[in-house]
C-alpha cells in the first residue's frame, strides 16, 4: 500500500461497520479537529494476531476516560472490529490503528458534551518506523520542548493534543539529519523520544526512565519483564542528562519502533551491544509466537 493516506484502496472500520476507506471521512466542524478530544492506540499485527491486542482496547477506554468522553463501544466490540479489519483488507502483518474522538454536534464551543462520540479503526501494512536505524542504530536530536508536568495535562493518557510537541520536535529533528529526538520533562530528566520509550545500559544493567510524567508504554513494560526474566538488572528512575555520556548502548521501544537500538542522541555515542541486540531479537521472537 502507498501513496496519500486519504486516497487508498480498502476496508476502513467506522462507527460499528466496514465502509471504503475512501469514504472515511469526519466533517469540518469535528470538535477533535478543534480542540484535540480525540484518543487513539497504535498496535502491530504479526501473523494474523495483533500483539496484545486487548491490552490496547482497554487503554483506548481509560484515555476516553482520563479526556472526560466514553467509548459506545466495548472492549469486545473493538477487538472484533479489529479482527474484521485485518481480514477485510487481507492483512496478516500490518500496523492497526484505532481512533475515537468527539465528532461534530450541538457543540463547537470548549464544551462538547453533545456532540457524538465517533470511533474508527484501520490498518495498513507499514515496514520499519526507523527505516534501516533498526539494524545500525538512530541518530536523535535533542528536543527544546519538554513532556509536561502530568498537573497540566492527562500525561498517562495516549491522546491526540500531547501529541503536538513531537511532531514539532520531530520535524526539528528530520531536518537535522536524525531519525528522531529524545525530549526531557519539565524537570529536566531524560524523558522519552517523540513517540517511542527509551532504554540505557551501563556495566551490563538496565536504566530507563520513570514514567511518571509520560505514557508507560506496552512496549515498555513487555521489555522491562523480557529482561527481568533473562536475569538482567532493571532501574526505572529519574536520569539526568550528564549520564548520558555514561551509558554504553540505548534503544527505543514502542509499538511502531518495536526495539530499536540507538546510536546517537545529540553528541552522546552508543553502541549497538550485546543486550540490545539480544532483546530486539527476543522481542521478534515474542511477538510472531
Amino acid at each position: 500500500m502507498a501513496g496519500s493516506y486519504d486516497d487508498r484502496d480498502g476496508k476502513i472500520w467506522m462507527d460499528g461497520k466496514l465502509i471504503e476507506w475512501r469514504d472515511a471521512n469526519v466533517h469540518i466542524l469535528t470538535h477533535g479537529l478543534h480542540y484535540a478530544s480525540s484518543v487513539f492506540e497504535g498496535e502491530r499485527a504479526y501473523n494474523g494476531k495483533i500483539f496484545k491486542s486487548r491490552e490496547h482496547s482497554e487503554r483506548l477506554h481509560y484515555s476516553a476516560k482520563c479526556l472526560d468522553f466514553e467509548i459506545p463501544y466495548s472492549v469486545d466490540e473493538l477487538e472484533a472490529a479489529k479482527k474484521q479489519v485485518l481480514e477485510a483488507n487481507g492483512f496478516t502483518d500490518a500496523y492497526v490503528r484505532a481512533i475515537a474522538w468527539r465528532g461534530a454536534g450541538e457543540d463547537m464551543g470548549v464544551a462538547s458534551k453533545r456532540n457524538p462520540v465517533r470511533v474508527a479503526i484501520a490498518a495498513w501494512e507499514w515496514g520499519n518506523y526507523y527505516g534501516d536505524a533498526k539494524m545500525k542504530g538512530a541518530k536523535l536530536d535533542i528536543a527544546k520542548w519538554r513532556r509536561p508536568d502530568p498537573a497540566t495535562i492527562p500525561s498517562h493518557a495516549k491522546a491526540a493534543g500531547l501529541y503536538m510537541i513531537c511532531t514539532m520536535s520531530k520535524h526539528a529533528a528530520e531536518a537535522k539529519g536524525c531519525s528522531d529526538a529524545m525530549m526531557y520533562d519539565y524537570r529536566g530528566y531524560v524523558a522519552e523520544a517523540t513517540g517511542a520509550n527509551i532504554f540505557f545500559v551501563k556495566d551490563g544493567e538496565v536504566h530507563t526512565p520513570k514514567p511518571d510524567c509520560f505514557l508507560n508504554g506496552l512496549t515498555r513494560q513487555t521489555v522491562v519483564q523480557m529482561l527481568k526474566d533473562k536475569g538482567i538488572t532493571v532501574h526505572e528512575r529519574h536520569i539526568m542528562p550528564e549520564e548520558l555520556a555514561d551509558f554504553e548502548q540505548c534503544w527505543l521501544t514502542g509499538t511502531a519502533a518495536e526495539v530499536t537500538p540507538v546510536g546517537q542522541i545529540g553528541d552522546y555515542t552508543f553502541e549497538v551491544g550485546d543486550i540490545t541486540r539480544d532483546i530486539a531479537e527476543s522481542y521478534e521472537r515474542l511477538v510472531r509466537a
